[in-house]
């Protein structure tokens, strides 16, 4: 089986990335099943039933989220229905949604888990002790974990932790790619972080100059996502069976 998998998905930009490349990039790598992370789909925050449906139009099979999962009010019901989509596994019961979904995939059953990290992100469960319930209270043939974490050294604990436990372990957040795609010692494939997919030139998907005057300032700043503009796709390409991973950016 191959997966292939989009990083986080940022605005407008991105989502037209996703449109004009999906099809093509699917076709090239021969993938069985697209997930994309699309916690910042719209307008650069969260994401609405509007672009849920756009992202799924464009070639994606599910849906990843991550700490901006609820920045939009009117997920909170999308996610109670039966969508492909997934929120980090270790929000608080009661959160809406699921944070772990079994898929079929030519007769394979594959886990999707969303998990967030906790360096310097909102104090939630422990990631570490919820996977952990997750892989004892589901069956499945696969698994495939989208870790949304801020720092480098939670995101390879996590890869290590999960080694040889599930197939794939891949970084979302920090919307720049890590050079470090690699089978781990135990079998499972891992990716401190896909990147991004959305304006290039930015700052993670951002216009510069307000980002910029922040630093130097040190005063609040209104985020600008651009409607338009050049733009990026970020992801890789997973090969269950070969225990493979490889990373590409596609920029315009």
């Amino acid at each position: 089986m191959r997966i292939l998998f989009i990083g986080d998905v940022v605005g407008k930009v991105g989502r037209r990335m996703l449109k004009n490349y999906l099809p093509g990039l699917k076709k090239e790598h021969g993938a069985h099943f697209t997930i994309v992370n699309g916690e910042n789909a719209a307008h650069g925050k969260g994401i609405t039933e509007r672009t849920y449906k756009e992202i799924l139009s464009a070639g994606a099979d599910f849906i990843t989220l991550g700490n901006h999962a609820f920045a939009k009010r009117e997920v909170y019901d999308l996610l109670n229905t039966d969508v492909k989509m997934v929120r980090p596994a270790n929000f608080p019961e009661g959160t809406p949604g699921e944070g772990a979904k079994v898929v079929n995939i030519n007769g394979k059953k594959l886990l999707i888990v969303n998990l967030q990290a906790r360096s310097f992100l909102e104090p939630i469960e422990n990631p570490f002790k919820v996977i952990d319930k997750i892989l004892d209270s589901h069956e499945y043939d696969q698994a495939f974990v989208d870790f949304h974490s801020e720092t480098t050294s939670e995101s390879i604990a996590m890869g290590y932790y999960l080694d040889g436990r599930v197939n794939a372990v891949v970084g979302t957040h920090t919307h720049v790619q890590t050079n470090d795609a690699t089978r781990l010692e135990n079998g499972t494939v891992y990716i401190t972080d896909v990147g991004m997919t959305g304006f290039k030139d930015g700052i993670l998907g951002i216009r510069k100059d307000e980002v910029i005057r922040r630093f130097i300032t040190n005063l609040p700043e209104r985020h600008v996502v651009p409607d338009e503009g050049k733009g990026v796709i970020s992801g890789v390409i997973i090969d269950i069976d070969q225990k493979s991973i490889k990373n590409f950016k596609v920029e315009e």
